[in-house]
């Protein structure tokens, strides 16, 4: 009940966008395309990436936050404090592993760390630490930062073959119900010409103009219109009912199609336009295609990993230096004989993981660039034999249209020949069925020519604005 109220208000709502043909709805295909685009679910799903995007560069900024520490410990035992040891940090990270710092220390306690010996109002320092190595080259920090960058641009070309894809099912869907459309009411008209012709035979039979054997074979003609009808029926049913999967309204509300609704007629016209089609046949730019450039983005990211893993090679030497101070309030106590200072070396004698990690950063490299150009051929043949493929069904839909004209000429010819006494109703039905087998291939050329110019439209990733 829920879904007919809503489905209703669909209607209701929808209604500058659909024109009144015989007391039907008309569903057109770049309402339908826009309304796929802007409340179907997967849409929205595929949205996320640009929100994945910006949140994980939100996340590799974070490396470079100033931060505020404090570490505190201490000890009591048997009335008699043994030590209480406090420091506090401020420290800012910059872009080449160097970390101005801040720090305070207040300590104190029996037993106390000489080392830890601090003024009575505490110890201030101000000072750096660097990291030699790291950031020559390549940092963690800045490998992550610049991956994060190429990935938000990476995550819009994602998004945008996401899109693609769900557009290019939706208009399969559109197309499979618009062809289900027309096979059934081409059968409908059939099944109403089988109709008027018994009406006729049977009366011309009463007269004694036409055999019993006529009213036979017109009688058996409609009851083969009606089962064909009936299937036919069957297929636009389902059809509307999978196109129903791609009809959705804001808040995620899914809508079933009316059976008053109906496709346009015209409706090629409308989808080259709406997809852009005929311009993707002059506009091929491989280099722009949003595949292409998403894996040369890849391919940006792996040389970063590359070089990160290239400074691993390189030996660990920590440096930190800072100056020391008791009163903050006179800068000039800051000098070069009150000072804390440290160095940290290390190094690998064979540096065999390393080196691994380095082998296997080039091969992923190596891998990603083979990807590539296979990738850029394999679109560059697609997008060509797609477009062969298009003006090939152009040229057979247009004698198509010529054969099922001749056709229906033979059939209204054998028509006259009948009501003049020179034909049967053998060969009206046997000139008919020909046409209806002609309309039928008519209808599934024109299905075919019409997937083609959706599947040029996903195979190129355009973007369509409504």
């Amino acid at each position: 009940m829920n879904r007919i109220l809503v489905f209703f208000v669909f209607l209701f709502t929808s209604s500058v966008g659909f024109s009144q043909i015989e007391d039907s709805l008309s569903l057109g295909f770049t309402e339908y395309i826009a309304m796929v685009k802007k409340y179907h679910p997967l849409v929205k799903q595929a949205d996320l990436l640009l929100d994945e995007g910006e949140i994980k560069l939100l996340k590799a900024r974070g490396s470079f936050d100033p931060k505020i520490e404090a570490d505190y410990a201490a000890k009591n035992y048997k009335a008699t404090e043994y030590y209480s040891n406090f420091s506090s940090a401020f420290k800012i990270p910059t872009w080449y592993g160097l970390e101005l710092n801040a720090k305070f220390e207040d300590n104190s306690g029996v037993y106390l760390n000489p080392q830890n010996n601090v003024p009575e109002d505490g110890l201030y320092s101000a000072g750096v630490s660097l990291n030699v190595a790291d950031g020559i080259f390549m940092s963690e920090r800045m490998a992550a930062l610049k991956q994060a960058k190429i990935y938000r641009n990476q995550s819009q070309l994602k998004r945008q073959l996401q899109v693609a894809e769900i557009l290019y099912k939706a208009s399969v869907a559109y197309f499979e119900w618009y062809t289900a459309f027309q096979e059934y009411n081409l059968y409908q008209n059939f099944l109403e010409n089988a109709e008027i012709r018994f009406r006729g035979v049977s009366a011309e039979y009463r007269l004694g103009a036409k055999p019993a054997i006529d009213t036979l074979e017109a009688g058996l003609s409609i009851q083969n219109r009606k089962l064909e009808l009936e299937q036919s029926k069957l297929d636009l049913l389902n059809a509307g009912l999978n196109l129903s999967n791609f009809i959705w309204l804001e808040g995620n509300i899914p809508l079933e199609l009316n059976p008053e609704v109906i496709p346009n007629e015209n409706l090629y016209p409308e989808v080259t336009e709406t997809l852009n089609t005929e311009e993707i046949i002059f506009a091929l730019n491989i280099e722009e295609h949003p595949k292409v450039r998403a894996l040369a983005y890849e391919i940006d990211m792996l040389e970063v990993e590359k070089k990160l893993r290239t400074n691993k090679l390189l030996p660990k030497l920590d440096l930190e230096y800072n100056f020391l101070t008791s009163n903050t309030n006179d800068l000039n106590t800051l000098n070069n004989r009150d000072y804390k200072m440290g160095m940290k070396f290390s190094f690998p004698i064979f540096l065999r993981k390393e080196r691994g990690d380095l082998q296997l950063a080039k091969l992923e490299l190596e891998n990603a660039e083979l990807d590539l150009v296979t990738a850029r051929l394999k679109i560059e043949n697609e997008l060509r034999s797609l477009q062969n493929q298009i003006i090939a069904l152009q040229e057979q839909n247009e004698l198509m249209d010529q054969l099922v004209r001749d056709y229906q000429s033979l059939v209204i010819a054998e028509e006259r020949k009948f009501e003049l006494g020179e034909s049967s109703l053998f060969l009206i039905n046997s000139r008919e069925n020909n046409l209806i087998a002609a309309r039928l291939k008519e209808i599934e050329m024109t299905y075919r020519l019409l997937k083609s110019n959706a599947e040029l439209f996903k195979t190129m990733a355009e973007v369509v604005e409504f």
